[in-house]
């Protein structure tokens, strides 16, 4: 792969150091990807608005996030899966829905209600995703319920939203906030808007009568588990009371390649949220006034979020529970003797001197 390089809408926004490093990092990468196909497709259940939904997931493959060609998220390992070159044409990208079209007709009996688009970038980015190519995306899915989309808060308008919208279909778009804290967005995760864009992006979307996900990282590096807990219990009862963000996704950590947060992973300088934690944040903000969910990627795994791995089947099980149906009783059903670890690395680590415990 080419060594990416900013562009003027990226230089000088984050951190200069971090995306120095990032942009050394995503150099090694050499895989290559095939532009008629997507990333992943997948269908499964969420929690909406208007109810449980069943759910087609597609993740287009794009020319990859502008902000990441500039060095970008330390946790972000997606646009290593992007095409090179930076573009892909209308025609690919139609190529791609007609694999996800016919994924779904292959694996469900019935057309899935609700249907989401991320490009791991931003959807709504022209440069990503042409207008041409939002119109027809919206055009296929005109007949279904729900669509969410995904973008940085810079791209959302009520002008772009509205090729969704006037096809009849509700309308979210999932914006990846990842803490509602400026300090930690840009010293941890250094992704350069503050959260003052993030409100301005729910009104726009608002303005379009489309809605807003909030997605939140739990536990970026450089936070020790008790800073990354604390961090997402006030960052999901502050998306919660911005008008028209109506659900608040909160994901933990994961160790993806081609990041800083796997470098520091392997060096023995990182550990992923204990499931334990997330538990715990979705308990504390159950009674917030937004749809709270998690979805731990590589649950149970050395890298994504974990406990003692006796454990960590049933607690993701309460999760997956609590997601559908909201109800923090489900983790009274769940316990563990590592519960007492977990609560001495809360307790005892610090940031400086994390992870306590693997």
């Amino acid at each position: 792969m080419s060594k990416p390089s900013p562009e003027a809408h990226e230089r000088d926004r984050g951190m200069d150091a971090h995306n120095a490093v990032m942009r050394d990092i995503r150099a090694e990468r050499d895989e290559t990807y095939d532009a008629h196909e997507p990333t992943r497709v997948w269908l499964d259940e969420d929690n909406t608005p208007q109810g449980v939904k069943t759910s087609l997931t597609i993740i287009l493959n794009t020319g990859g996030c502008r902000w990441a060609r500039a060095g970008g998220c330390t946790m972000c390992g997606y646009v290593a899966e992007s095409v090179e070159g930076g573009s892909v044409s209308h025609e690919a990208l139609m190529d791609q829905i007609d694999v996800c079209l016919d994924h779904e007709a292959e694996n469900a009996d019935e057309p899935a209600e609700q249907i989401k688009i991320y490009t791991s970038g931003s959807f709504l980015d022209e440069r990503e995703v042409p207008a041409e190519s939002r119109r027809a995306i919206a055009e296929t899915f005109g007949d279904r319920e729900r669509i969410v989309v995904e973008s940085l808060p810079d791209f959302v308008s009520a002008e772009k939203l509205s090729a969704f919208t006037e096809q009849g279909l509700e309308t979210d778009v999932a914006i990846g906030l990842e803490t509602a804290t400026d300090r930690v967005r840009h010293d941890c995760v250094n992704k350069y808007f503050d959260f003052a864009d993030f409100e301005d992006a729910c009104a726009a979307a608002a303005d379009a009568d489309a809605g807003v996900k909030a997605y939140l990282l739990m536990k970026p590096p450089f936070l020790a588990e008790s800073e990354a807990l604390e961090d997402m219990v006030s960052s999901v009862e502050r998306c919660a009371g911005v008008d028209n963000c109506h659900t608040v996704s909160m994901n933990p950590c994961n160790v993806q390649r081609y990041t800083m947060v796997d470098e520091l992973h392997f060096r023995g300088g990182y550990r992923p949220p204990w499931l334990w934690s997330v538990a715990a944040v979705l308990e504390r903000t159950a009674d917030a006034d937004a749809i709270v969910v998690s979805d731990p990627v590589g649950a149970g795994a050395d890298r994504g979020a974990h406990n003692c791995g006796e454990c960590d089947d049933r607690v993701q099980t309460a999760i997956k529970d609590f997601d559908l149906r909201q109800d923090p009783s489900v983790f009274e059903q769940v316990a563990c003797e590592c519960e007492r670890t977990w609560e001495l690395v809360l307790a005892e680590e610090t940031a400086y001197g994390q992870p306590l415990a693997r």
